[in-house]
């Protein structure tokens, strides 16, 4: 998810009179910037803020000042870096280091040095010792990326460090103690992942300390506009070139279309949009097709209706697969469904399996 710059584009419809084919958006020039606020200036930069992610900004905006823990959640492409540095620049350790980590892209041996940094000589191609991330965000912020990707081996160093607050560099005896806040991410179920002892049980209560958790952009349906709004104007002022309405039907397909890459996804289209677009008009390229949930369908028709006839339909299915949610015979695959995304669901619906399948 990127960050708007001076401020959001408004937009109008052309009036009936006016010779179009179809309704346009028209995208005006930006408004002059607003005045910055001390305390919330970052969030006036986040693009699309109704509904949930109001909400979310609202914890965000609770949970900034302190030092706790913050775990976020929510499938690829949906901004958690965002949020996690929103939670950073609310901060008072706004003016130290936000340092990030990605535990999903490199093995357990060299992201144990990454973390807590090596001496000289601790192991071969150590010809020069190294400092740690966690060293680098002392009295700041470290963003640990992917945290379900962490090796179980290395994840009691890390539960030591949030419990304890010091650590020994690979191959030194020397413990150093550090001041630094943890955000942590994922777009995995942490939960079952313990369940499965695949994430060790002691460490997600720790990063789980404050919980949030990011909606699918399919579930964020009032905000596409904005969205798309934002990232045609940024991409246009990009390459030069000057686009000054969008369709009304463009932007129904937009809103309409499921996004499973979320807004990374969003992003990437409307940027090959605005290379194909001309004469001033965005003319997209079509829009693959995707089956979502009824559920996931336009706001005003998700009605308690329909949540009954999507909650049926994921008992049907959980109780065809004998509450079992993964594999190619689970409720997931049987819904076409990510796992993860099931489990939201039944988390939002309340829906929980019986006690005797708790763990299936």
């Amino acid at each position: 998810m990127s960050t708007a710059s001076n401020s959001v584009m408004e937009i109008r419809q052309f009036p009936e009179s006016a010779a179009t084919s179809s309704p346009l958006y028209c995208l005006n020039e930006r408004s002059p910037r607003k005045p910055l606020r001390t305390e919330s200036s970052f969030l006036d930069t986040i693009v699309g803020r109704r509904g949930s992610l109001r909400a979310i900004l609202s914890q965000v905006e609770a949970v900034a000042g302190t030092s706790t823990t913050v775990l976020i959640s929510g499938e690829t492409g949906t901004g958690k870096e965002v949020i996690a540095r929103a939670i950073h620049e609310l901060s008072p350790r706004r003016s130290r280091n936000l340092v990030k980590v990605n535990c999903a892209a490199m093995p357990a041996g060299l992201l144990e040095s990454e973390l807590f940094g090596h001496e000289r000589g601790a192991f071969t191609g150590a010809i020069n010792s190294h400092v740690g991330r966690f060293a680098l965000a002392d009295r700041g912020t470290l963003f640990l990326d992917e945290i379900g990707d962490m090796p179980l081996e290395l994840q009691p160093k890390l539960l030591r460090v949030l419990q304890e607050r010091e650590f020994e560099a690979v191959g030194s005896t020397r413990t150093t103690r550090v001041d630094v806040r943890v955000v942590a991410a994922t777009n995995q179920d942490l939960k079952q992942m313990v369940r499965d002892r695949e994430f060790r049980e002691d460490l997600y209560y720790r990063l789980n300390a404050f919980p949030i958790y990011l909606p699918p952009l399919r579930e964020r349906q009032a905000d596409i506009p904005e969205l798309v709004r934002y990232f045609v104007q940024e991409f246009a002022d990009s390459m030069d070139k000057t686009i000054e309405s969008i369709p009304e039907e463009t932007m129904r397909r937009l809103v309409r279309h499921c996004w499973p890459g979320n807004i990374r996804e969003l992003q990437n289209y409307i940027a090959r949009g605005v290379i194909l677009s001309n004469d001033g008009v965005f003319e997209p390229p079509p829009l693959e097709d995707c089956a979502p949930l009824e559920l996931e369908l336009e706001p005003e028709v998700a009605n308690s209706t329909l949540e009954d006839k999507v909650r049926r339909e994921i008992l049907a299915a959980c109780q065809r697969a004998n509450w079992k949610l993964g594999g190619p015979r689970g409720a997931a695959a049987r819904l076409g469904l990510k796992r993860t995304t099931l489990f939201y669901k039944m988390k939002r619906l309340g829906i929980a399996p019986p006690a005797d399948h708790w763990q299936d």
